[in-house]
């Protein structure tokens, strides 16, 4: 895309969505260097509503949280999800999203689950078109998502969506990495 190497992802009236188990220590690199590119953000989106749950780019980390961590009843429903969807259901993620309306650094629970915190890291159509470097200190959304409750990062995913505003588009991805919080990204 525009001349980098990059994971690219298309929707149609759809989900595009490229995940991957991580090992990171957050005590040592908390912070998460990447850049998207997007064609256009998602019009139709509000991330205050389920039938408005869609970003024109995403990028996921996922986390475990040991057992002690988890509410009977976060236990109750993680059970349930991963009757049926499978394992790969996470027990926390943050969600860093390309947003149409929202400022930068809004955060709130995900319309579909309270055990996924959004945070705007780019929002509206000024800089859709170019590619776009970002740095989120992923410690620090997590602690304050979860009360500083205790995770482990196991996965991060890419992804586009416009499957709830039957919305096309396209982002790409490239140079995600991550680095202690004194460090610069390395681009």
């Amino acid at each position: 895309v525009a001349g980098k190497t990059a994971i690219e992802a298309r929707v149609d009236n759809s989900m595009s969505l490229m995940a991957r188990p991580i090992s990171v220590d957050l005590s040592e690199r908390p912070v998460l260097c990447w850049r998207w590119y997007v064609d256009a953000p998602v019009h139709k989106g509000d991330m205050t509503r389920k039938s408005g749950d869609d970003y024109a780019a995403r990028v996921y980390i996922a986390f475990d949280m040991p057992d002690s961590e988890l509410s009977g009843s976060t236990k109750l429903k993680l059970k349930i999800a991963r009757n049926m969807f499978g394992r790969s259901v996470p027990d926390a993620a943050v969600v860093y999203v390309w947003d149409n309306r929202h400022p930068v650094g809004t955060a709130r629970k995900s319309s579909y689950t309270d055990r996924s915190q959004l945070v705007v890291a780019d929002s509206g159509a000024a800089r859709a078109g170019t590619w776009v470097a970002k740095r989120a200190d992923v410690a620090a959304d997590f602690a304050r998502a979860f009360g500083n409750r205790s995770g482990k990062p196991i996965q991060l995913a890419v992804a586009s969506d416009g499957d709830n505003t039957h919305s096309k588009g396209r982002a790409a991805f490239a140079d995600i990495h991550f680095v202690s919080r004194n460090q610069p990204c390395a681009f």
